[in-house]
């Protein structure tokens, strides 16, 4: 289904429990989370097997981020 709200942008939260760490923005539903973020965010690289919580939402320009759906996914 075409996105009604043109440009498409997204908003991935990192979380550490109930905080961000970081906010990463992109124009598709694909971001990296680059190794310098990951050694600013947590002292070091996340290591294979490591979890990570992250939070995506849609932006529309027109009434800002969307509902955010959360998961955990693990690092490989």
């Amino acid at each position: 289904m075409p996105f009604l709200d043109q440009p498409e942008a997204w908003e991935i939260d990192i979380l550490d429990g109930a905080t961000v760490k970081r906010t990463l923005t992109a124009g598709t539903a694909t971001v990296t989370y680059s190794t310098a973020d990951q050694i600013a965010d947590w002292g070091a690289t996340l290591a294979s097997g490591s979890a990570l919580t992250i939070r995506a939402a849609q932006l529309s320009p027109a009434l800002g981020r969307g509902t955010s759906a959360e998961t955990t996914v693990t690092i490989k």
